[in-house]
């Protein structure tokens, strides 16, 4: 059990002016103005049993500072909250009772998702105030009240920071604001923040603040069923009601306890507490209610996908392959890099709606383009894109100081396109620059299959490479399989020379040896590469017959138009095998041959350009 409210305990002693040092509001000031105050309170919530203190720490930070003109001040004022809170828990504690200190963190109010700052700058101060906690004592780190994912993940990735310069490590909570609309402030459900913070690989992760445990159930539901962190929980005492002598809570003690003492059998809470309106007395019915009781134990199922900032998508989709929208990339859409290039960039967001109504799951977003500012355009395009597109983003570039630009601004989960061994993989490297940026925001990637030899082409050498790259990511890296997506690459095999007739054979043959190899893993492919060359419609036909055999092989996504894939029933099939003798007046692509004898299709290409499958 944690405790309840801490400001409005504040309140009911009456602090001067004087005591806030002319600094009207700001309870963190009382930390070495009036330590009496504080410590009064952590001893009203010790005495009636409670677990874990939370430090008088919610507001030491850089924007609640900076509002006092006192912004340099966040360490020591975030290590006089967690000493002080040490020394009343440590007061209460016995051999056989530990009492632990929580270091408060909350949002502040700049939400980096709407522009107000950036991540980078909230990353460093919250890096700041964690070390103020983890050197006062604090037990664990309670990033709370969160209301954009942005500003939780700088939340998060300040407190490692923190951690890695004074070398004292604790856990890392996690608490997410749900309002009573049913999204976090910035319209991200439940299931994008579980996502999304998860990844980040967090402790333990909870509600609390916004409502009170009535509105809470459902969205407690779905984190019990797929979080395979500790769930948590500290609701308000209801929703405020607004009289003469301020806001009033409705809960009663007794209605607090009966809510958690439901959640805590049917959810399997790890830690329980209050918020807003909670009192000692409301704390102390919860300790009487549920202390001492065994944890329902759970069975979650992750969710395993990515994000946007308001929702989660699947990597596995039960009807389809998951259809990674490329017509956002500068290199593959002459329409998004004229946008680009003339910095429409209401035109950009249109062309990304549009792949959101023409079927895409995910958006390729790649600006790299010969002679642009990279990160310049990422910050213009993907700070639109990740809050103006309800799908995720796949930021697409060999720069890391591009996929840098584009992570920063992502509040949801994104993917990594891409990470390989063209250079090795050794300090310096691209693949050592790239990865520790995914592993900070808990990116998927997308692994090409090249080293340093080249593109894989044949079947053996992509398995290969494949293997390398998901042993490594794994082993080294600590990836999950299931944030792997291989691409296998593919070729263009209309060009009629024979060393790429068999280049589509040999993609399938790898995809179907790798999901064999390596279960778990996922596989994608730019598909529109194969066709290169050929014309619009002919183009159509390939995509559409390549993609539906490598989808029979194992593969699961694709960067495609979605609007331009043709279901299987409509591409013109016939038994004839393919003449011996070619002609033709112009190079074009037929689909004649579909019909197949053999578990692998072949490739068949004329001089002229010809191809046909069988």
């Amino acid at each position: 059990m944690a405790d309840g409210a801490m400001g409005t305990m504040i309140q009911a002693q009456d602090p001067s002016l004087a005591d806030y040092q002319n600094l009207e509001g700001c309870n963190e000031i009382l930390n070495v103005s009036r330590p009496d105050i504080i410590r009064s309170v952590h001893d009203a919530y010790l005495a009636v049993g409670v677990d874990a203190i939370e430090t008088n720490t919610f507001g030491a930070n850089w924007s609640n500072l900076a509002d006092y003109g006192i912004d340099d001040r966040i360490t020591e004022l975030a290590e006089a909250g967690a000493r002080l809170a040490r020394e009343a828990a440590d007061a209460y504690a016995t051999p056989d009772r530990p009492r632990f200190v929580l270091g408060s963190m909350g949002p502040g109010t700049k939400l980096p998702s709407l522009g107000h700052t950036t991540y980078a700058h909230l990353k460093g101060t919250f890096a700041q105030q964690a070390v103020g906690l983890v050197r006062g004592g604090a037990d664990a780190v309670l990033v709370e009240t969160s209301q954009d994912l942005l500003q939780a993940k700088a939340a998060v990735n300040g407190a490692r920071e923190a951690m890695r310069e004074t070398g004292l490590h604790v856990p890392v909570f996690v608490s997410v604001t749900v309002e009573t609309t049913g999204t976090m402030l910035m319209g991200s459900e439940i299931g994008a923040a579980l996502t999304a913070l998860q990844a980040l690989g967090v402790d333990a992760i909870g509600l609390n603040c916004a409502t009170g445990p009535d509105l809470m159930s459902e969205h407690l539901r779905h984190l019990s069923r797929h979080s395979s962190a500790p769930v948590t929980c500290m609701p308000n005492a209801g929703l405020p009601v607004l009289g003469p002598d301020g806001a009033t809570y409705p809960l009663s003690p007794t209605e607090l306890a009966a809510a958690h003492t439901q959640f805590a059998r049917e959810f399997g809470l790890g830690l329980v507490g209050g918020c807003c309106g909670t009192t000692p007395e409301h704390l102390g019915a919860v300790v009487d209610a549920v202390g001492g009781q065994t944890i329902t134990v759970r069975d979650p199922k992750p969710e395993n996908g990515v994000a946007s900032l308001y929702s989660h998508v699947d990597f596995h989709q039960d009807a389809s392959f998951l259809a990674i929208g490329e017509r956002t990339n500068a290199n593959g859409s002459k329409a998004f890099r004229e946008a680009m290039l003339a910095g429409d960039w209401d035109e950009c967001v249109a062309i990304a709606r549009a792949q959101t109504r023409d079927g895409a799951h995910l958006l390729d977003v790649c600006v790299d383009y010969v002679g642009r500012d990279g990160v310049a355009d990422a910050r213009e395009v993907v700070s639109r894109l990740a809050s103006a597109s309800t799908l995720p983003l796949v930021i697409d570039s060999t720069e890391p100081a591009v996929i840098q630009a584009g992570l920063e601004l992502l509040g949801g989960r994104g993917v990594v396109n891409s990470v390989n061994f063209e250079d090795g993989e050794g300090e310096g490297s691209r693949f050592a620059r790239v990865m520790p940026l995914v592993t900070e925001h808990g990116a998927a990637v997308v692994a090409l299959t090249i080293d340093e030899e080249g593109q894989a082409r044949t079947t053996e050498t992509k398995l290969a490479i494949a293997s390398r790259l998901v042993d490594t990511l794994t082993g080294e890296w600590g990836m999950k399989r299931e944030d792997i997506i291989v691409d296998c690459l593919t070729f263009p095999i209309a060009t009629g020379q024979e060393e790429t007739r068999r280049d589509g054979i040999e993609t399938i043959e790898a995809i179907r040896a790798l999901v064999a190899k390596y279960p778990g893993v996922h596989t994608t492919l730019g598909v529109s590469n194969v066709s290169f060359g050929l014309n619009p419609a002919a183009r159509t036909v390939l995509n559409s017959v390549f993609l539906h055999e490598c989808v029979q092989a194992g593969l699961d996504s694709a960067i495609v138009h979605a609007a331009k894939i043709l279901p299987s029933t409509r591409s013109p099939t016939t038994s004839a095998r393919p003449p011996t003798t070619w002609s033709g007046t112009s190079a074009c692509t037929t689909t004649q041959g579909t019909s197949r004898t053999t578990r692998s299709p072949t490739f068949w290409t004329c001089s002229r350009g010809w191809t046909a499958l069988r």
